[in-house]
Order: C-alpha cells, then structure tokens, then sequence
C-alpha cells in the first residue's frame, strides 16, 4: 500500500491576541482614554532548554499527582478530588469538572466517555508532579530534555508536534509514557504557571502547535448552536475562576461579578465575531466608555482585554498573562469588579473600579 500524503498544518491558536489594553476613566475623574499598544516583549531565558537527540528515550508517567487521573474513570477522579463544584461543556469532545472550591487548588479535569482526558492545574498548591507551580524555567530546562520534534501513532495514523523556538520558551510539550504535559511559562518570573496534563487523542484535536501527519487527522464533532451557547457560557466562568487564581498568586484581592458589565463584554464579543473585525473600538458601538454609558454602568476606572482563536479558557488567560498591557490590567490592584463575554472563540474581560458606597 502506498504511504499516504504527508500533510503539514498551522494552528493560529494565539495570533489574533491584542497587545494593549483599554482603560478609560469616569467623566467625572478624567475625560482622557487610552488604547496602549505595544510589541510582547523578549524575555531573556535563563539557560537554554536541553533539547535531547532525535533518538530519546521516553520517560514513565509520574506515579502521582494530578497526571495520574488520566485514562482514569469519573469515579477514581471523585474519590481523588471530590465532586466538583460545576461540570462546564468543552468544545473538545468532554465536559470539564471544575474544582475552584480551594483557588489555591484549582483544578479543571476533562472528562470524555466517563474517563479523565486532561487535566489542567494552575492553583499554586495543585498536585502536578513532577512539577511545582511556581518552578523556575531553568530548572525545568535542567531537569528535562524538551524536544522540539515529538512523533507519535495514534489509532492508524502518524503525527509529528514541532515546536517552535517560542513555543519552547513559553509552552514546551514533554511526553510521559502515554500522555504529555504541556506547561505554561510565564514569561514575567521566567517561573511554570500552569500545567495541562493531556493524551494523545486529545492534544491532536486540540493542536495548540504546528502537526504533520500521514492519514487522517483527528477533530473533535462540531457543535450546535445551542451546544456553542453552553460552551461559551463554561469558558465564562473559567476565565472569571482563573482571573483570581491570578491575582491571589499575587496577592490582589479578587474580583466580583458584574452582570452589566458582563452583558457589555459579550455585547462586544459578539459584535467582533459577526463584524469579523478585532478591535476595542466597534463602528456600531464606539469605544468601552461609549458601550459601558450606554449600559449605565456607573465605575471609576475600566479596562479592557480581548482575544480570538484561543482554544479555551486556560489558553487565553495563559496568552493575557504573558503580554504586558493585558497583565496590567489583569493585576491591576484598583479594578474591583470584572465582567466577561464569550462568543464562539471572540473572549472579552471588562475591567471596572467601583465607586465607594
């Protein structure tokens, strides 16, 4: 039989990100707005990854932690970690069990076919040996050999994950056994911010990185509408949950839910996703002072970030964190309440500071 097509793919998983934020201020404090733009900057590493050979040697799954739920049943997951707070639908072919409970803990497990998937882990107390949050990159450079070529069989087909020399500095991809662990790294304390224990199935549905193949390539089902809806609705509450696992590793107070303000920030998501445009400023409705006055949401001070093409909730928060003016306004010690909208892969946060009662 003849060897099929090798077939090469881009996955733009981040490339749509703004590099800037809004902030505008009350009438009444300062008429003056701002959109800050400005290039993600360069972080110097620290060490240079050991990038192994071409021919290495694949280590064994950890024997604990959170990556051994993986290819467990729901009913080891729940004896382990518990019932979780909220079950939220993935555009992954799984629903996600959130444990925001503990923030400190936070967990998100993607369960398919009543078996653990993925597991993402950002909470600095998260169980995800043979990492800590908090890790230093070079540590981990040093302790792991990050390949930037990971070849695989899955279910009849041949896939190979290449990595650029970004993803290695920023989210390096490391196999274990059978499954992989892709970390975060935030570019900032050149510091692990969270890790995403994953298997072979799901990470090729999912491609956060460059994939060639022979065969077929695996996707997950395309949704519904109303399935988009539900999805949609969980990465909300993510991004709401992750918002201030951040600012409490930074310890910021966290930030409360305004439904306005979260009605504002779909309303331009939305807009963005039907106008196939990217901006903080919409033709229809102006800029975030102009959506939030007509509104009536009363505020000091108020931000704004927004992203596309981003796979999930952890993806984009992770992509926020690690470009300046979006951390700014995500760590901003001033902002007190937070309003979020999703529509398809169109994410907005509105930032806003509350006038004292």
């Amino acid at each position: 039989m003849a060897l099929r097509t090798l077939v090469r793919i881009m996955i733009l998983s981040a490339v749509f990100l703004t590099i800037g934020f809004y902030v505008s201020q009350d009438e009444n404090r300062d008429k003056d707005s701002l959109i800050h733009e400005e290039p993600i900057p360069e972080q110097e590493q620290p060490a240079e990854p050991n990038k192994g050979s071409s021919n290495y040697e694949i280590p064994d799954r950890p024997d604990s932690g959170l990556s051994t739920l993986i290819g467990e049943s729901v009913h080891e997951v729940e004896k382990v970690l518990g019932k979780p707070a909220r079950i939220d639908k993935s555009s992954y072919d799984y629903d996600w069990y959130i444990y925001n409970l503990d923030l400190n803990k936070y967990v998100q497990v993607g369960i398919a076919d009543k078996r653990a998937v993925t597991v993402y882990a950002i909470g600095p107390d998260a169980a995800v040996a043979p990492f800590t949050i908090g890790m230093p990159l070079e540590e981990i450079f040093t302790s792991f050999s990050i390949h930037t070529n990971i070849s695989m069989e899955y279910d009849g087909n041949s896939y190979r994950i290449e990595l650029t020399d970004t993803d290695v500095n920023t989210m390096p991809l490391i196999q274990f056994g059978d499954i992989f662990a892709q970390l975060y790294v935030d570019k900032f304390t050149s510091s692990l911010s969270s890790v995403r224990f994953i298997d072979a199935e799901t990470l090729i549905k999912q491609r956060p990185y460059e994939i060639a193949y022979r065969g077929e390539l695996i996707e997950a089902e395309p949704l519904a509408s109303e399935e988009w809806h539900e999805v949609e609705g969980g990465v909300e509450k993510q991004i709401f949950d992750l918002t201030n696992v951040l600012r409490l590793r930074h310890e910021l107070e966290p930030l409360k839910l305004d439904e306005k303000t979260a009605e504002v920030a779909y309303g331009h998501s939305l807009d963005m996703f039907e106008s196939n445009t990217f901006s903080h400023i919409s033709e229809k409705h102006g800029n975030l002072a102009d959506r939030l006055k007509k509104a009536k949401v009363v505020y000091q001070a108020a931000g704004e970030n927004i992203a596309a093409n981003y796979m999930d909730a952890p993806a984009v928060m992770e992509g926020w964190l690690n470009s300046k003016g979006h951390r700014e306004s995500l760590l901003n010690e001033e902002f007190t309440h937070i309003g979020v909208g999703v529509h398809h892969k169109y994410y907005t946060q509105n930032f806003i500071q509350k006038w004292l009662e």
